[in-house]
């Protein structure tokens, strides 16, 4: 588990010190900073996956990022060519990468130092199969997906974009959850299916999930049935449910396909759901967190946010274990992103709430009572 994340002269955060817990939330207005964090960490996985980062540096481009070159990623108020990263896993001693960000480069070579040797990260969740990313453009509603037994089986993941979810339910739907804590109350048993369409019928009442490969074409269908009075109603294609539901699947799987151990980061996990989906999802994101995955979330939903702060008030996670980091700018600062930590106390309760923090139904009730 990552305990504490440095990141210098990257994009607007100059100087900016994480320390990061089980659950971690990233908020704030557009454009503060937030995606950088996780670009950073994304940044080294890829790097890593591309053998570039044991000697040559840092690449830009991609499988999971591409973000131009070294003048598109190093910090305008910068006073040097060095982007640095500092992590700190437990109680381990730092290791710190430095880059220089030739303007017309890439890869960004590294800098003042030698590299880190390998072998003091390579087993870290972050650069190891117990790592998993979804971002927020996930994929939509195709009438088939495809398949990859490489992304499943070799890299445990999920795709980018969620796009190998309905193949790997097809093939581990049969296997029960690693995290006893995340078996849904009213599941009949432990394995991964089950548990699925209990979860998800939170978000759409009774909804079950189908899946069904074909290996002749490498393509695996997904369709959702519902129960009525004369059994199963016909399944129905992805586009013809609610759009949300789609997006939330690959969300809901790879939760509770985590083990401990393992590193999650979702983009707006909160994407296209309900109020009341989207504060599932952050008490999803506190079981697992809770038994032991480390979990990185960009949100905008201040009900993915009252959904962890319940979790807190009825003892899911302890306190200590979730942090918020609350990024934000002023003209003072120029480019420079500034982190608040608003810190959440054992009833769910939070000591501040800076102006753009979640706000907006306030404001607006204010003007509503005029």
């Amino acid at each position: 588990m990552i305990k504490f994340f440095r990141i210098q002269n990257f994009k607007s955060l100059k100087n900016a010190a994480f320390p990061l817990a089980s659950l971690n939330l990233l908020t704030g207005l557009n454009g503060m900073g937030k995606s950088s964090l996780i670009q950073a960490l994304l940044l080294l996985r890829q790097s890593h996956e591309k053998n570039t980062l044991s000697g040559k540096g840092l690449l830009l481009k991609g499988d999971y990022l591409s973000l131009g070159t070294g003048l598109d990623v190093l910090s305008e108020s910068a006073e040097n060519d060095q982007i640095n990263f500092t992590l700190a896993w437990n109680e381990d001693s730092p290791t710190r990468f430095s880059f220089k960000a030739p303007i017309s480069a890439n890869l960004l070579p590294y800098g003042e130092k030698d590299p880190p040797v390998e072998a003091s990260y390579r087993n870290q969740s972050l650069f190891s199969e117990n790592f998993l990313y979804l971002s927020a453009e996930r994929i939509s509603s195709p009438i088939n997906y495809e398949a990859s037994t490489y992304h499943i089986d070799d890299l445990n993941s999920l795709g980018n974009q969620g796009e190998y979810t309905p193949h790997y339910i097809s093939k581990n739907g049969q296997k029960d959850l690693a995290i006893r804590a995340l078996i849904h109350p009213e599941a009949k048993s432990k394995d991964l299916l089950t548990n699925i369409n209990q979860w998800m019928s939170e978000i759409s009442p009774q909804i079950r999930i189908r899946t069904n490969l074909d290996s002749a074409i490498n393509n695996v269908s997904l369709s959702y049935a519902y129960p009525q009075k004369t059994g199963l109603t016909a399944n129905f294609k992805p586009q013809n449910v609610g759009f949300g539901i789609t997006f939330a699947l690959p969300v809901v799987t790879a939760i509770l396909r985590s083990q401990p151990g393992d590193m999650i980061i979702i983009e707006n996990p909160e994407a296209h759901l309900h109020p009341a989906g989207q504060s599932l999802m952050g008490k999803m994101c506190a079981i697992a967190a809770n038994a032991g995955v480390q979990v990185i979330a960009e949100t905008h939903s201040d009900h993915f946010l009252n959904g962890v702060r319940v979790a807190v008030r009825q003892k899911v996670i302890p306190a200590h274990e979730v942090q918020i980091f609350f990024l934000e700018r002023d003209q003072s600062m120029g480019h420079e992103s500034r982190i608040v930590n608003p810190t959440i106390d054992e009833n769910g309760r939070l000591d501040c709430w800076p102006e753009g923090f979640f706000d907006e139904g306030d404001r607006l009730l204010e003007k509503l009572l005029l």
